[in-house]
C-alpha cells in the first residue's frame, strides 16, 4: 500500500479529497529506484480542469513510455488544501508517488491562460522552490514552463529556468538525455541550463539581457553568452499521424471539466482570424490520418469507460476526412450509447449534416461564433464569413428542429463603432425572425438565443498585436449598448445576453503583452493573496491595481498605448514560423477591411510551411 502524504483526518476536512490522492485508473506507477529521470508535470489550477487537458495526457503518456522516466501529475490545490498545506508545513507532492515535488528532477508546467500567473508562484511556494530561478541550487527541479502562454514568456521570466517553445513531442526526449549526462557530469547548474540552451525550441531567460528606451518601451534583447541563440525557433510535429498520442488515458476520479475521450483530429487552422492567437501559433494545419484515429477512438473508449467522445480542433469542419470519421463513429459508438460531440463547426449544410446525424436534436445547442455583429468588422478580423451565410445556417438549423443557439461575440475590436456593437443584437434578431419564419407546426419548442460577449485582447503573434485595448469603462458602455439594443428588438424575450468581466479582460491584457518588469507585479500580486484568478469568487482587481502601483508599473503601457510598426515586442526573438512581414501585412489589411482568403483558397506566404517554403496545402488538394 502506497503511503499517502497526508493522513485520513487532513483529507476528510478538505472539501473534494479523491484531488489529491491518485491511484484513477490508467495512472502510470514505477519504482523510483529503477528511473533515472522523475518529471513532476503540472497543471496550474484545480485538478477539475488539469484532468481536462490533453497536451498534458499527451506528455505524460510520451514520457512514461521510456523506461527511465517516471512523470507524475501535479495541480494546484484548492484554497481548503493550500491552508491545510501551509498550517501543517506539508510540500506540494505529486499524485502517483505522493512525494514532495522539490524531490523531482524536473518541474514542467503548462501555461495555458494569464491568470494562473499566481497559481504558478503558488505551486512553486507550496513546493518549498525559490521563487526566483537565480536561487535555486542543483538541489531543487528544473523548472520548465510551455503552452500558449510560454510564447510571450518574459512576465514569467523570473521565475522559470526554461522555457519550452513549440509542441512537446520533438525535443523533449533530447532534454532529458542532456540532463542525464549533466547529472552524472557533477558540473553546476548553470553549465546544464547553457546546454540546454543549444537545443532547438530551449529558452533560457536568464542567458538574455534586456535593455530598455526612455519611453519604456525595448531598445534590445540579447544573450549574453556563446550557447544562446538570439533566435528560439518554435518546434512542430510534421507527422502527427505517427507520433505518441495516449491510447489509455488517465480517468479521473472526479468529473471533469471534460469528462470523455478527446480524439485531436488536426493541429492549427486555414482561417487566419486576426485576433486569434492558436491560428497564428499552431501554423501550418496538419492532419492526422483517419484510419489512426479510428483505432485510437476504439482503444480509447475501450481503456476508459467513457460514454462520450469529442473531437478537437480549431477548425473541425475543415478536416478533409471528417465524414468519414463520423460515419466510423456513428457505427461504432450509437450502439453502446456513447454520445459524439463536434466543437468547432461552421455553420453550413455539412455541418449541420453532420451535427444532426450524431444529435438527438430535442436535447441539443447549437454553437457558432460570428465573433462580430457586423460584415464591414467580420471583414476587419478576417472571418470570412457572411451575414447570409450566417442566417441560412440559422435557418438550416431550425427546420433541422433545433431551437437553442449559442453565439460568441467579441466586443472591443480595432475599429469597431456603435453600429457594430448595435449589430450583434440586430443579427441575434434576425436569427430569432429564421425560427419563427418556420411553419409552428415544425418548430421545436421556443426559440432561445444566447448572446455571449468576450472583450476584445491583442495576443502576441497576431497582426492586432500593435492594436489599443479598450478600458475597463470603455469595454462596459459597449456591453451597455449591446444589452441597450437588444431590449428594443421584438423578439427580445428569446435572446439571453452575457458578457464577460472587463477587469479580468484588462489584467489579461496587461500580461499577454508585458515584459520582465511586470514580473515583479505578479509575485506582489501573490504576496499580497491573489490565487486563482480566473475564479470570478476570488478574484481581486483591487489588490492586483495595488501590486502594479507599488511595482512602478503604469497599466496603461501595456494595454491603451498605441505601438509602432518597428517597435520591439518582448516575445520577438521567438520565432513561430509566421513571420513579421505577415502579420504587418495583416494588419494593415485588417484596417482596409480587406478579408485575406483562407489557406486552401491561396497561400499568403506567412512563412509556416513545414515544407520549406511553397503551398502548406498543395499535397492535400
Amino acid at each position: 500500500m502506497r503511503k499517502l502524504a497526508l493522513s485520513d483526518e487532513i483529507l476528510m476536512s478538505v472539501e473534494k479529497p479523491a484531488r489529491y490522492i491518485g491511484g484513477e485508473v490508467n495512472a502510470v506507477m514505477k519504482e523510483k529506484e529503477k528511473v533515472d529521470i522523475r518529471f513532476a508535470m503540472c497543471f496550474p489550477d484545480v485538478y477539475e480542469i488539469g484532468m481536462s487537458h490533453l497536451g498534458i495526457q499527451i506528455l505524460y503518456d510520451m514520457f512514461n513510455q521510456r523506461e527511465d522516466i517516471w512523470c507524475e501529475r501535479v495541480y494546484s490545490p484548492w484554497t481548503d488544501m493550500d491552508q491545510v498545506l501551509r498550517e501543517k508545513n506539508i510540500p506540494l507532492f505529486a499524485l502517483e508517488s505522493q512525494e514532495p515535488v522539490k524531490k523531482f528532477d524536473f518541474l514542467g508546467i503548462t501555461i495555458q491562460y494569464e491568470m494562473c500567473y499566481t497559481n504558478i508562484l503558488q505551486i512553486l511556494d507550496l513546493s518549498q522552490i525559490p521563487l526566483r530561478a537565480e536561487e535555486r541550487t542543483k538541489e531543487h527541479p528544473v523548472v520548465i514552463g510551455g503552452g500558449p502562454c510560454a510564447y510571450n514568456p518574459e512576465p514569467l521570466a523570473d521565475f522559470f529556468d526554461l522555457f519550452y517553445i513549440g509542441e512537446g513531442e520533438t525535443q523533449y526526449f533530447r532534454l532529458m538525455d542532456l540532463y542525464k549526462e549533466w547529472k552524472r557530469s557533477g558540473l553546476p547548474r548553470k553549465d546544464f541550463l547553457k546546454q540546454a540552451a543549444q537545443i532547438p525550441g530551449i529558452y533560457v531567460p536568464s542567458l538574455y539581457d534586456v535593455v530598455y528606451k526612455e519611453d519604456g518601451t525595448i531598445a534590445s534583447m540579447t544573450p549574453n553568452c556563446p550557447e544562446a541563440p538570439e533566435k528560439v525557433k518554435k518546434q512542430i510535429v510534421e507527422d502527427v499521424t505517427d507520433t505518441f498520442y495516449p491510447r489509455k488515458p488517465v480517468v479521473p476520479f472526479l468529473k471533469a471539466t471534460q469528462d470523455r475521450v478527446v480524439l485531436e483530429i488536426q493541429r492549427g487552422c486555414i482561417r487566419g482570424c486576426r485576433f486569434c492567437q492558436a491560428g497564428m501559433l499552431y501554423r501550418p494545419t496538419r492532419e492526422r490520418d483517419v484510419s489512426m484515429l479510428k483505432s485510437c477512438a476504439e482503444e480509447m473508449l475501450k481503456n476508459t469507460g467513457y460514454e462520450e467522445i469529442s473531437l478537437s480542433s480549431l477548425s473541425s469542419s475543415d478536416y478533409s476526412k471528417l465524414g468519414e470519421l463520423v460515419e466510423f463513429l456513428i457505427e461504432t459508438c450509437g450502439a453502446r450509447g456513447i454520445n459524439i460531440s463536434l466543437p468547432s463547426l461552421r455553420i453550413d449544410a455539412f455541418s449541420l449534416d453532420v451535427m444532426g446525424k450524431v444529435q438527438d436534436v430535442k436535447k441539443s445547442s447549437l454553437t457558432f461564433a460570428p465573433e462580430a455583429g457586423s460584415q464591414r468588422l467580420r471583414n476587419v478580423i478576417n472571418k470570412g464569413l457572411t451575414e447570409e451565410v450566417i442566417l441560412q445556417g440559422a435557418s438550416q438549423a431550425f427546420e433541422g428542429g433545433w431551437n437553442r443557439v449559442k453565439l460568441y461575440f467579441m466586443l472591443g475590436l480595432p475599429t469597431e463603432n456603435e453600429e457594430d456593437m448595435k449589430n450583434i443584437a440586430w443579427l441575434a434578431e434576425k436569427i430569432a425572425e429564421c425560427f419563427y419564419d418556420v411553419p409552428k407546426e415544425q418548430r421545436n419548442k421556443r426559440c432561445q438565443i444566447v448572446l455571449s460577449t468576450s472583450f476584445f485582447v491583442p495576443k502576441p503573434f497576431t497582426p492586432f498585436q500593435w492594436a489599443q485595448m479598450c478600458t475597463k469603462e470603455e469595454f462596459l458602455h459597449r456591453a451597455y449598448v449591446v444589452n441597450h439594443e437588444i431590449k428594443e428588438q421584438k423578439n427580445k424575450k428569446s435572446i439571453k445576453y452575457n458578457w464577460h468581466e472587463a477587469d479580468v479582460t484588462v489584467l489579461e491584457g496587461i500580461l499577454a503583452r508585458g515584459d520582465r518588469r511586470t514580473g515583479k507585479a505578479v509575485r506582489r500580486a501573490y504576496e499580497k493573496g491573489c490565487l486563482f484568478d480566473s475564479w470570478s469568487e476570488f478574484f481581486k482587481n483591487d489588490l492586483w491595481m495595488e501590486a502594479f502601483r507599488e511595482c512602478g508599473i503604469d497599466t496603461d503601457f501595456y494595454t491603451t498605448r498605441a505601438r509602432a510598426l518597428d517597435e520591439i515586442f518582448p516575445w520577438d526573438f521567438i520565432d513561430i514560423g509566421v513571420n513579421r512581414a505577415f502579420l504587418e501585412r495583416e494588419w494593415k489589411r485588417a484596417q482596409e477591411g480587406t478579408v485575406t482568403p483562407n489557406c486552401r483558397q491561396s497561400c499568403s506566404g506567412c512563412g509556416a510551411s513545414v515544407l520549406g517554403g511553397g503551398i502548406c496545402h498543395e499535397h492535400q488538394d
